[in-house]
């Protein structure tokens, strides 16, 4: 428990330089990190959006061979 403890505390400070570090920086800058934050975000989504379709193909791929499986023994045991 104390290391769960001691890392939120130790993410908290991180947090709250970043904050302190970001305020005292130029507007120039500022905007810089939100660029760096919003491509980041961007390549977030893009990622999750590509693992999203390679998920709903495999799963396509594997109904259509679950189909044609059906199809085999339907058509076997109708002989």
């Amino acid at each position: 428990m104390g290391n769960k403890t001691n890392g939120l505390l130790a993410l908290l400070g991180l947090g709250a330089l970043a904050y302190w570090k970001y305020k005292k920086s130029t507007p120039e800058q500022q905007q810089a990190v939100k660029d760096k934050i919003n491509t980041a975000k961007d390549n977030l989504n893009k990622l999750g959006n590509d693992i999203k379709n390679k998920a709903n193909d495999v799963a396509s791929q594997v109904q259509s061979k679950v189909d044609e499986a059906k199809t085999k023994i339907e058509d076997s045991t109708a002989n």
